[in-house]
């Protein structure tokens, strides 16, 4: 095992576990390295989210009724 690495104990459901377990020896991969890309993959996700937010605090609002109004003028509604 990696020496930069640290031991975590979490629970997993069974059929996720049975899963885990058949894509590792599928991929032949270990659990711990499919587990370390998916959080990866998740946190980077969040990121990406959390960068949109940011990027998009100063846009105007608009509350649903104006947003009706406007499909409306636009022919949408």
């Amino acid at each position: 095992m990696n020496q930069d690495t640290v031991r975590s104990t979490f629970y997993l459901e069974p059929a996720l576990h049975q899963a885990l377990r058949l894509k590792a020896a599928t991929a032949h991969r270990s659990m711990s390295d499919i587990v370390n890309e998916a959080i990866r993959e998740a946190l980077r996700e969040d990121q990406e989210d959390l960068s949109a937010f940011s990027t998009r605090a100063k846009e105007p609002t608009l509350d649903y009724e104006q947003f009706l109004t406007q499909l409306k003028a636009d022919g949408t509604l």
